[in-house]
C-alpha cells in the first residue's frame, strides 16, 4: 500500500525499512557532563547524523535539517554505557520528509536497555543542484508504518501551524 505524492508517481516508492540507520556510541568521559551523563548536545548531534543518513538513503540525495520536533530526554546515559540510535523515514511530503530517531542506553555490565530519547526531524531534499527536489513517496506496508506516518504528519502540521502563528499569519 503506497501513500501520498501522487504527482511523483514516476519516482519509485521507498519502504521505511530501506532507510533504517543504526548507530552505536560508547559514552566516554569527554561526552559527559559533571554528573557523568552524556551531554544533551552530544545526543542531539548523533540524532541529527543518524536522521540525515536515513533521509539521504530515502532520497539518494543530500537532505538538510529543517526542524527537530518532540525531542525528549527520558533517562540519562552514563559514562561506560552504550547509546544505540535507530533512525528511519516515517513521513514524506513533496520536497520534505520526516525521520524518527529513537535512542536507547545499554548497560554493558547488566545488559539493561532503556529508552532515553526520541525525536522527529524534518529534512528538505536539496538534491545535487542545491534546490528543493521531489521526495520519493513512502511505501507503507504495515499498520505500524501507517500509524507512524500519521503521527509524523500531525507533528509536522502542528509545527507549521505554530510557525504561522508566530509570523502573525493566523
Amino acid at each position: 500500500m503506497s501513500t501520498n505524492n501522487e504527482k511523483h508517481a514516476s519516482i519509485s516508492a521507498v519502504s521505511p525499512s530501506e532507510t533504517i540507520v543504526e548507530m552505536t556510541e560508547l559514552i566516554l568521559p569527554n561526552d559527559a557532563n559533571v554528573l557523568g551523563n552524556v551531554q544533551g548536545g552530544r545526543i542531539m548531534h548523533w540524532i541529527d547524523l543518524a536522521a540525515a543518513v536515513a533521509a539521504h538513503r530515502h532520497c539518494k540525495a543530500v537532505c538538510v535539517t529543517a526542524a527537530i520536533e518532540g525531542l525528549s530526554f527520558l533517562n540519562p546515559i552514563k559514562v561506560g554505557q552504550l547509546a544505540h540510535l535507530e533512525a528511519k523515514v516515517v513521513y514524506t511530503g513533496t520536497t520534505s520528509l520526516v525521520t524518527k530517531v529513537v535512542v536507547k542506553s545499554e548497560d554493558m555490565d547488566t545488559g539493561e536497555i532503556k529508552k532515553t530519547s526520541e525525536a522527529y526531524l524534518t529534512f528538505v531534499n536539496l538534491g545535487r543542484n542545491g534546490k528543493p527536489s521531489p521526495v520519493p513517496p513512502l511505501l507503507l506496508q504495515t499498520e505500524q508504518e501507517i500509524a507512524e506516518f500519521q503521527k509524523a504528519k500531525r507533528i509536522k502540521e502542528h509545527r507549521l501551524a505554530l510557525e504561522k502563528l508566530e509570523l502573525g499569519e493566523i
